[in-house]
């Protein structure tokens, strides 16, 4: 296995893949305590937290000593097994590596499994960050992705993390819902900005194969996302949060200030290395990237038995790197610095920003912070093409 650089930042990933119910619209590593049962000891909250141990002295022994930059428990429903056990897994990583000074510490939580203890239970542990799953305040929007929290409670416990002394509270929303209105929408935003969090993601709904939403979309009974009402829909949502004193740091998060920014997931964007532990978990380290077996009784099963417990892997070539940085970096607002690109590169570039995808001032290199493409509004509704555009382009 390639040496990490031990100044590139060093996060951990935990995937905790227990859920109390399956979300239509969700393709994430899950289950339900029923898609669990008889499966093995592996397969309750305690014997994965066994099995996350042994993974997490395994990762220390091919790391290092390296002290961990970020942690970030996410899943499924981490909420769902505890503040202690959660506490537990926070005690594991600084046993085996040690944290960092003033590193970020995240959980995801579902509101409906919160609670003023929930939230004092991980102050106490030492989390510094909670990342909330609203999606909606409509009823009805919730009910199409088989959520099953009521509206205001994500609010609710926003406020309850923040009382509970949480420095960093994060809701998440999810746009372009079949059935949403723009009503809905800002209805939602205002109760994002009632719950005082200093920190907003919100992403376009996507309808992935193999999920309940993708066969309700395909009988006819839901009606697929349009692009263009979720292009105005992302309008909405920029519009409010910059009004609210909030900018964009990533095409699909707001932030009140640099302090509130999701350090973990810069760390995924400019180059970090991570650990991560848990069934399915995806790690990264110096330009090799490898993933766990999905299932959780397996993965306890191989840690249990001294194995690692890898599904597969992949070498990143200089290329490779070379691209993922361009694909990453320009969907920051600190844009991707052009000795990045080639010469077709930048003159793609160039061309990008006359049809005002990217920022004109930005390019030029004389400027202060100048020398970089920043995407535009317009270019953040269109990242995907200006990313193809500056990987394809051929000298004029």
């Amino acid at each position: 296995m390639p040496v990490p650089e031990s100044s590139t930042p060093f996060g951990v990933y935990v995937h905790v893949p227990f859920c109390a119910s399956r979300c239509g619209y969700c393709d994430f590593n899950t289950y339900t305590a029923d898609e669990l049962a008889g499966s093995g000891s592996g397969t309750s909250p305690d014997g994965w937290l066994d099995a996350v141990r042994r993974e997490l002295a395994g990762a220390a022994a091919v790391v290092g000593e390296r002290p961990v930059d970020t942690v970030f428990v996410g899943g499924g429903t981490p909420s769902l097994i505890g503040a202690e056990r959660l506490g537990a897994v926070l005690d594991a990583v600084r046993a085996e590596f040690g944290l960092a000074p003033g590193a970020e510490v995240t959980t995801e939580s579902n509101p409906e499994s919160t609670s003023p203890e929930f939230f004092a239970g991980l102050v106490d542990a030492g989390f510094t960050r909670v990342s909330l799953g609203m999606q909606s305040a409509a009823q009805h929007v919730l009910a199409v992705l088989d959520r099953r929290h009521t509206p205001g409670r994500a609010v609710a416990a926003a406020w309850e993390a923040r009382a509970a002394g949480i420095g960093h509270v994060n809701l998440d929303l999810i746009y372009s819902t079949p059935g949403e209105t723009d009503d809905d929408l800002r209805a939602s935003l205002d109760a994002v900005l009632s719950a005082g969090v200093d920190h907003v993601s919100a992403y376009s709904l996507i309808v992935e194969d193999g999920t309940a939403l993708a066969r309700r979309v395909r009988r006819g009974e839901l009606a697929a996302p349009d692009d263009d009402v979720a292009a105005a829909r992302y309008e909405i949502i920029d519009d409010t949060l910059s009004a609210a004193g909030m900018r964009w740091y990533e095409v699909s998060n707001w932030a009140t200030g640099d302090a509130a920014a999701c350090r973990h997931n810069l760390g995924y964007w400019l180059d970090g290395d991570w650990w991560g532990a848990g069934p399915g978990a995806h790690s990264h380290l110096a330009g090799r990237r490898w993933w766990n077996v999905k299932h959780p009784a397996r993965y306890a099963a191989m840690l249990a038995a001294g194995e690692a417990p890898e599904a597969g892997y992949e070498l990143l070539g200089a290329e490779e790197q070379a691209t993922e940085r361009v694909m990453l970096r320009l969907r920051l607002a600190t844009g991707l610095p052009l000795d990045l690109l080639d010469a077709s590169g930048r003159a793609a570039a160039g061309r990008a920003a006359a049809e005002g995808l990217l920022e004109p001032a930005a390019l030029d290199r004389a400027a202060p912070d100048g020398g970089r493409a920043i995407l535009t509004r317009r270019g953040r509704l269109l990242a995907d093409r200006v990313v193809t555009d500056l990987l394809t382009a051929v000298p004029a």
